[in-house]
């Protein structure tokens, strides 16, 4: 080659040129190879410390640059438009309408929430948004003709987050993640604070006694070096949060924080670069390893809160059995689809919803319903995903997979719920929105009004009010009340679905119940037998279960399952709305409505056989034999429901639709004095909006079904949990537990939750009021800053910890 310059070297990684001068080397498959800038070298160690370097082996052409991946990356997320990917964690609702529930990862503060729910429901299409500050957990749901997944995700990875679609293992890898670079910093945090206190000491002290100017100006060199790891290290994660805020227009909450810190650093370092009076590498190192400590107890205390949650979306296991052509089979659980046969063996968890085909055993769902008694199940019967079996092998036809199954529709629901803010919480975010800012004016006001009047103490001064007053406590006042008490009532078997729920329930002044299937189980019981004939009451239970085997409805299921013995039945004929007749052991018989079965005998029906319970007579030619009483059994807990509600100041009333004698008996035994009868769902809901405008706060409790439209009007809406209406539950509450009392844990958790709020808000609110005067008259040192702002946002923390145990 002519001329004297030697030929430039190209990257091994990337094949572009080394430029000169440039030593970047990694040893690949033997031998130092030349990277042209740290990124390939990075890339070029990891791949050659993961194993992969028949990467190099086997390439066709040069690996990208690692700047060029990036695009890469976000081109990556259009996978997620793919209806089969979708399939997984995407449910439709209706139309074009679809959620997804997605983990945020670069959460911070209450402002890394704020940002994110901002700038996403701004999007055009995006229909909801709200992010879960306790679990990073985000709630989503956009309209699919106008925006895609994919673009939704590029625009939070375009403010600095990471989303992607939510799996529990990846979860519980981002919150190790979150913890091992937390205490990480924590600890460079607190090393450098330890080392650099005891030079300050020395350096206060010599101060007082004297100190050679050498040995003076080497102790400051030496805090220097020591607190460089802590700022840049351990108090990165401010100074990155406050530049995407401000990035965004927005003065969030470490926007204060960072200037506190990196304020004190530059003067300090000027001051020991041009030997000026006052170092402050004490003061930046202790405050920022406060407020990391401070945050890392309030991550723990975070997810804690939200644990309920957590403990829901683990239930289902990784793999399950199928059985295909007669063999057994182990799968993974996101490759069932609705159809499938699976084994569930005793002590395995239920992986989908699904039938019972085959076997006879109890299923353990205390972790869905807070009932801790096992439930029997046999063929028919349904069966939860989550629920564990307990006693024998079960075969199961899978019907429902992925996000249709009723424990992915209640994590839905209490994402939701945990998410959505009450009033109260609205108010105190946009509080504190402006307080920042107001923050800001004030300390200028104060730096200036120092610097006029004593400017060696102006520095110090701004410096310890911008660190007191970080409105921290005031925006974590509300979610961590809120996610705590969701979690725990959750465990108790009452699902709170929508967020103002709670709020609204504490300031109830009536509860108003629908009777059939709420104060009632909803199903007929065989209550009593009269005898008529010349028959022994076995005998009459036995003829009658004969006669109604063969029928579907309501009343013959009860009937057909009173007698002990099977008889002979034949020429059976049943007349639709009257009863049925046939012939036991040769003699005709009729069971049904009175007048029908009387016909028989050409009897008449008189007032003996009349009631206000459901009556069934049974009769043959020669007479009436016996009257069958059938009626709605109260639930077990109605009464200490109806007494634990009116004990806390409630008025109770029924509202059914239901004829005037059964409802009256039920209030009666329930000692309810207000009810009505023979009502309309419109009529109902009529009377809620009488009361409303009377002044009331009702809560209404139904079954869900015909109930429908007075739920929708009453201000908090309790629905009894089942399965089918569970998935598109529109109440604000569910009863997973089918237990009526858990009202009142209810009713008293919202009351307590109301309380944590109001005291959390009033203490941030005392605390800063007290603080920033002390800190504007020059009373509080910036560690003492550090330490009071810190302990504020714990003490509301740990306050709200106490409402994951109600009683």
């Amino acid at each position: 080659m002519s001329g004297g310059g030697q030929p430039q070297e190209a990257c091994f990684h990337c094949g572009l040129p080394v430029p000169p001068g440039a030593d970047y080397r990694v040893e690949v498959m033997g031998e130092q190879r030349a990277m042209c800038c740290p990124g390939c070298q990075a890339v070029a160690q990891a791949i050659v410390n993961g194993g992969l370097e028949d990467f190099y082996r086997h390439r066709t052409a040069s690996a990208p640059r690692p700047d060029e991946l990036i695009p890469e990356a976000l081109a990556r997320l259009d996978l997620y438009d793919k209806p089969e990917l979708q399939q997984g964690f995407v449910h439709d609702e209706a139309g074009e309408r679809k959620s997804a529930s997605l983990i945020l990862e670069g959460i911070t503060c209450a402002a890394c929430v704020w940002l994110n729910e901002r700038h996403v429901r701004s999007l055009p299409g995006v229909l909801e948004f709200q992010v879960n500050y306790s679990t990073h957990r985000a709630r989503l749901v956009w309209d699919n003709s106008r925006i895609k997944l994919s673009a939704i995700l590029k625009a939070i990875a375009d403010i600095g987050y990471v989303a992607h679609p939510f799996d529990p293992g990846r979860q519980e890898a981002v919150f190790k993640k979150e913890r091992a670079v937390a205490l990480r910093r924590l600890a460079v945090a607190g090393l450098g604070a330890m080392q650099v206190m005891m030079l300050a000491v020395a350096l206060y002290a010599g101060d007082y006694s004297g100190m050679d100017e050498g040995l003076r100006v080497f102790m400051r060199w030496v805090s220097l070096l020591l607190t460089l790891p802590v700022v840049f290290y351990s108090g990165q994660t401010f100074f990155r949060s406050a530049w995407r805020d401000l990035r965004h227009g927005r003065v969030g909450m470490d926007v204060p924080v960072s200037l506190a810190i990196g304020g004190a650093f530059a003067a300090s370092v000027w001051s020991t670069l041009t030997g000026g009076q006052d170092v402050y590498f004490d003061s930046v190192c202790m405050f920022t390893f406060f407020l990391l400590a401070s945050r890392f107890l309030e991550m723990g205390a975070r997810h804690r809160a939200g644990q309920a949650a957590e403990e829901l979306v683990k239930l289902l296991p990784a793999t399950a059995t199928v059985l295909r052509d007669g063999e057994e089979q182990v799968v993974a659980v996101a490759d069932l689809v609705p159809g499938d046969q699976v084994l569930v063996r005793p002590g395995e968890t239920v992986p989908a919803d699904g039938v019972v085909t085959e076997g006879v055993s109890s299923v353990d769902e205390s972790l869905l319903t807070g009932e801790s008694v096992p439930r029997p199940r046999q063929p028919g019967d349904h069966l939860v995903g989550g629920s564990v079996n307990v006693e024998s092998p079960l075969q199961m036809r899978v019907e429902t997979v992925g996000e249709d199954t009723l424990l992915s529709g209640i994590v839905r629901l209490l994402d939701r719920a945990q998410a959505e803010k009450p009033r109260i919480a609205r108010l105190a975010d946009r509080v504190a929105s402006g307080f920042v800012a107001g923050l800001l004016l004030l300390a200028t006001a104060v730096a200036t009004w120092w610097w006029l009047h004593e400017p060696d103490r102006a520095f110090m001064i701004t410096l310890s009010v911008l660190v007191v007053t970080c409105p921290c406590a005031l925006s974590l006042a509300t979610p961590t009340a809120v996610t705590a008490a969701t979690g725990a009532l959750t465990r108790l078997g009452l699902l709170t679905t929508r967020g103002h729920a709670l709020e609204s329930l504490a300031h109830a002044s009536r509860v108003v119940f629908d009777k059939t299937g709420t104060l009632t189980r909803g199903m007929l019981s065989l209550s009593g037998v009269r005898l008529l004939g010349d028959v022994d009451e076995a005998s009459a239970r036995d003829i009658a279960a004969a006669l109604e085997a063969q029928s579907e409805h309501p009343v013959a299921r009860v009937l057909a399952a009173a007698g002990r013995h099977q008889l002979a039945v034949s020429g059976v004929e049943a007349t639709p709305g009257l009863g049925v007749e046939g012939s036991v052991d040769g003699r005709r018989y009729r069971i049904g409505r009175a007048d029908f079965a009387l016909a028989l005998c050409a009897g008449e029906a008189d007032e003996t056989l009349q009631g206000e319970h459901t009556q069934v007579l049974l009769a043959s030619e020669s007479g009436p034999l016996a009257l069958f009483t059938l009626e709605d059994t109260l639930r077990s807990d109605a009464a200490d429901t109806v007494a634990g509600l009116q004990d806390l100041g409630l008025a109770v009333e029924i509202l059914s639709g239901d004829a005037e004698g059964p409802v009256r008996r039920v209030a009666e035994a329930l000692g309810i004095t207000d009810w009505q009868a023979g009502l309309r769902p419109d009529d109902k809901l009529a009377r809620v909006r009488e009361l409303q405008a009377a002044g009331e706060v009702v809560v209404m409790v139904g079954d869900g079904v015909n109930d429908a439209p007075v739920l929708a009007g009453a201000q908090v809406s309790v629905a009894m949990g089942s399965g089918a209406q569970l998935a598109h539950a529109s109440a604000d509450m569910v009863m997973l537990s089918q237990r009526l009392v858990t009202l009142v844990a209810g009713v008293r958790a919202a009351r307590r939750t109301l309380s944590v709020i109001r005291q959390n808000l009033g203490w941030a609110v005392l605390y800063n009021i007290s603080a920033i005067p002390l800190a504007a008259a020059g009373l509080v040192a910036p560690w003492m800053a550090a330490i009071g702002m810190s302990a504020s946002s714990l003490v509301v923390v740990f306050n709200a910890l106490r409402l994951r145990n109600l009683d």
